[in-house]
């Protein structure tokens, strides 16, 4: 049974109450504050209204008090069952954050000190007949940490290295610091009699097409050994028939069953295959009387990482079901600062987004939480694969202490056993960039301590995986391997040239260097890259315009103002400057921060992912950092808190299509035409390179007829620069790369960067049917990215910050994720260079307009 109902909570000065009294059954809790659980002790505070909203301007800082407080839960339950002699009944906390003492009826049950596992206790005799009381107590941080060493290296927080819980909580450079307590899981009372399962492993040993060998290792904890124990194990097709079952006699606590699936459905990543999925079921008996139970997601698929190719490369290549793919995705961070309290809907349309700009991976970043279930299950459900971290990440962690080492090592054991049988679970990374900040920060004489951790990474986490899951590369790191462990010969990489201006590449022992200037963060230092997998890089982008307005003061929102400042958690606010300054330019307003930021990034991403994809099999994956915010600010998300996309993403749509027509071109040089096929079919067409004045004269065109084989990049022509501009100079000139045959996305690209384009002035046209829930806009020349706005979160407009060529039209559906109705009278609709803002009910007829100031 559940027991997240009927919470209370009250904060306490640290000393001011004796814990038995206000864990007793007898202590008077009326007017404590009514609380939810899962959540926390920062969302009951804003929905009393008795802390302002943290993210509105800076009122995080006026909440910094919570985290110095003790906080008591309170909860009742009624229990009416017999209990016999073979009954044991266990008490389960899901999460606790972090630092927890539990009671039942007044009775201290024990202690807790990491966020990330659950937490099981043994009741049978403490629960009482009729009414029962809960109480948890959460000390605050600074009590369990204030004594311990804080000068190591850690970014962010001194403190964080020694507490198991989310090290985002504490600040990051994307978010604020929020150091949340709390029940962020649910809590449970389950029956147990005779014994329990305690652990299965569900893994599939060989495929074929006639038959698929799945083993599946079972432990059990035995309360009562003097009964017979029988285990029956099922996988059920969706179409709930039973496709395989298989019963066996369990002597010891554990046991391995075999089972043989004809004609095997696999499960595939969603843009190669459909990611099929059984529900694995097993059923524990004694004595012929079902006692316990369990069932969840299993795909029949194998993967592992291939690190070497046929002719002894050095690769960093997923493998799925025999079949190397290319990973495109990006870098999941927590999907809120309060993550207790996110609703199962939140996570569902958020990975439905990814899946929806061809995104076939994503990596659990490892200075935030294990996932909750929803996210697994989504991925698995949509075919997303998981690249996993442990939660360590920026900073050396005291693997010294025994009692520290001690709580990593059931976390570690715990998660594993957690999450291995979730068919989206492609790797285990080790930690967040430790090695390499490391190595290099130690070469640079900024570190002078040893490298504590690396027990954990290099020893501890390859013991336990070896002995808990096999079936999956552990990689140290990320990234690692290679001389710099962000080499881009060997392993993994981080690109943080672009943006951070690193100067690459290094090699152990030299210090790292920086280039802070328009040329040495300018993405056009991607075509430089050769790495094997990129799985971190990105660029800042301004959050929606709504997103910015409801989290800022109004004398405040404006360009270059302190609250603006204070969305950007990154210190060194001058990177994104730079980085317009070389492609759009500077910035003189908000209205052009938002815009030149967003087709930055956008266009930035573009050219370092169609690089990366053209370099095939040699680059065989993209993980952009990042997929998603925590709280209403400017980051490198490619969504913004409210789930509204900002121009990348809807780039990505394109730019992530597993079939990929681009043009690789620098200004002045040779277009050479490329097609990215990552089907495992032939990709058979024909396409087209048309260049436009902006007028919409159409002054080149060449056609080819392709046929491209299954999962290559290949180069079909190259295509002289003067050839196809012919008379045009190139800033007043567009070419499009698109298939005559309509099979795939078109392709637009400039001669010059944006700050030269000589772009006319765009009058829109916009007609509104409100009952389809579309609009459409035409353009009597080029508009440059159109940009369609209304104020509501979670809003699903089929594409946005899009180019429209002279004279074409383009209908585009709106919806909201929840269904809710879409407020129109907030609709505006503008591009770079139109002649003003629409915005509906400026005309007579409110369902057409033309932009005008």
């Amino acid at each position: 049974m559940k027991l997240n109902d009927n919470w209370k909570i009250r904060q306490f000065d640290v000393g001011a109450a004796r814990d038995l009294e206000v864990a007793s059954p007898e202590y008077i809790d009326y007017f404590w504050m009514t609380t939810k659980v899962p959540g926390d002790v920062h969302s009951t505070l804003i929905e009393h209204k008795l802390i302002d909203a943290p993210f509105y301007g800076h009122n995080d800082l006026k909440c910094q008090w919570v985290e110095e407080k003790v906080w008591w839960y309170r909860s009742t339950f009624e229990f009416h069952a017999d209990i016999s002699q073979e009954d044991r009944y266990e008490l389960i906390f899901d999460g606790l954050d972090t630092f927890a003492t539990v009671y039942l009826n007044g009775i201290e049950l024990g202690s807790t000190e990491n966020m990330f596992i659950s937490h099981t206790f043994e009741v049978t005799r403490e629960l009482r007949h009729g009414k029962n009381v809960l109480a948890v107590k959460f000390d605050p941080v600074h009590i369990h940490v204030k004594d311990k060493v804080q000068y190591y290296w850690s970014g962010f927080s001194k403190k964080r290295i020694w507490t198991r819980k989310a090290q985002s909580h504490y600040g990051w450079d994307w978010g604020p610091r929020l150091v949340t307590a709390g029940i962020w899981k649910d809590v449970h009372l389950e029956k147990r009699t005779a014994a329990k399962i305690d652990a299965v492993f569900a893994k599939t040993t060989s495929i074929s097409a006639d038959q698929a060998r799945v083993a599946i290792e079972l432990e059990i904890e035995k309360f009562h050994s003097n009964k017979s124990f029988e285990v029956q194990v099922s996988l059920v097709d969706s179409d709930n028939a039973v496709t395989v079952t298989a019963h066996q006699k369990i002597v010891g606590k554990s046991t391995v069953m075999n089972l043989e699936v004809p004609a095997p459905k696999l499960w595939w990543t969603h843009d190669i295959g459909t990611p099929h999925l059984y529900q694995l079921q097993v059923v524990l008996f004694a004595d012929g009387i079902q006692i316990d139970c369990r069932s969840e997601d299993f795909g029949i698929r194998t993967i592992e990482v291939m690190q070497t190719d046929e002719k002894g490369n050095h690769r960093f290549t997923f493998v799925l079901n025999g079949v190397k793919i290319f990973a495109k995705g990006a870098n999941w961070i927590p999907i809120d600062s309060f993550i207790g309290a996110v609703p199962d809907s939140r996570y569902q349309h958020l990975i439905g987004m990814a899946k929806d700009a061809n995104m076939n991976m994503l990596r659990v970043w490892g200075g935030g939480i294990y996932e909750r279930e929803v996210f697994y299950h989504e991925c698995n459900r949509l075919g997303i694969l998981v690249w996993q971290d442990f939660m360590f990440a920026c900073a050396l962690y005291p693997d010294y202490n025994r009692n520290f080492m001690a709580n990593v090592r059931a976390e570690i054991i715990q998660i594993v056993k957690r999450l291995r049988n979730q068919p989206c679970l492609a790797i285990w990374c080790g930690n967040n960039e430790n090695d390499w900040l490391y190595e290099a920060l130690a070469a640079s004489g900024e570190i002078p301590h040893p490298f504590y951790g690396e027990k954990i990474y290099h020893e501890l986490m390859p013991e336990l995986l070896a002995e808990l899951d096999p079936t999956r590369l552990f990689w140290p790191s990320s990234p690692f391997g290679g001389n710099d462990h962000n080499s881009r010969e060997q392993g993994d990489t981080h690109n943080w040239q672009v943006w951070h201006g690193n100067i690459e590449p290094r090699k152990f022992g030299e210090p790292q260097r920086v280039d802070y200037s328009v040329a040495g963060l300018s993405f056009k230092n991607f075509k430089n890259d050769t790495t094997l997998f990129a799985s971190e890089f990105g660029m800042h982008a301004s959050s929606n315009r709504y997103t910015l307005e409801r989290n800022i003061p109004k004398e405040q929102f404006f360009w270059g103002s302190e609250e603006m400042a204070y969305r950007n958690k990154d210190i060194h606010h001058p990177k994104g400057i730079l980085l317009m300054e070389g492609y759009t330019g500077v910035p003189q307003n908000l209205d052009e921060y938002i815009a030149y930021s967003m087709l930055t990034q956008a266009e930035g991403l573009k050219f370092g992912i169609e690089h990366y994809r053209r370099n095939k099999p040699h680059t065989s994956g993209t993980l952009v950092w990042q997929l998603n915010d925590c709280w209403p600010g400017t980051s490198w998300s490619v969504i913004d808190y409210y789930l509204l996309p900002k121009a990348a993403y809807h780039y990505a749509r394109k730019f992530y299509s597993p079939i990929l027509l681009t043009a690789d071109h620098e200004p002045g040089e040779k277009i050479a035409i490329w097609v990215v096929n990552d089907r495992l079919s032939a990709y058979k067409d024909e396409i087209e390179l048309a260049v436009y004045h902006y007028n919409g004269e159409k002054v080149f065109s060449k056609t080819w007829s392709v046929l491209v084989e299954a999962n290559v990049s290949k180069q079909i022509d190259i295509v002289v620069e003067t050839e196809a501009l012919g008379r045009l100079n190139p800033t007043d000139a567009v070419m499009v790369l698109r298939s005559k045959n309509h099979q795939v996305y078109e392709n637009m690209y400039y001669f010059r960067d944006q700050k030269d384009l000589s772009l006319g002035c765009a009058e829109l046209t916009v007609k509104v049917n409100k009952a389809a829930g579309e609009l459409t806009i035409t353009t009597n020349v080029l508009a440059r990215m159109v940009t369609i706005e209304l104020d509501m979160e979670q809003l699903i407009i089929e594409d946005n910050f899009f180019d429209l060529l002279a004279y074409e039209s383009k209908t585009i559906k709106v919806s909201q994720a929840q269904g809710k109705e879409i407020p129109w009278g907030t609709l505006r609709v503008s591009a770079l260079n139109s002649t003003g803002i629409f915005k509906f009910g400026d005309e007579t007829n409110e369902s057409s307009g033309v932009t005008r100031r």
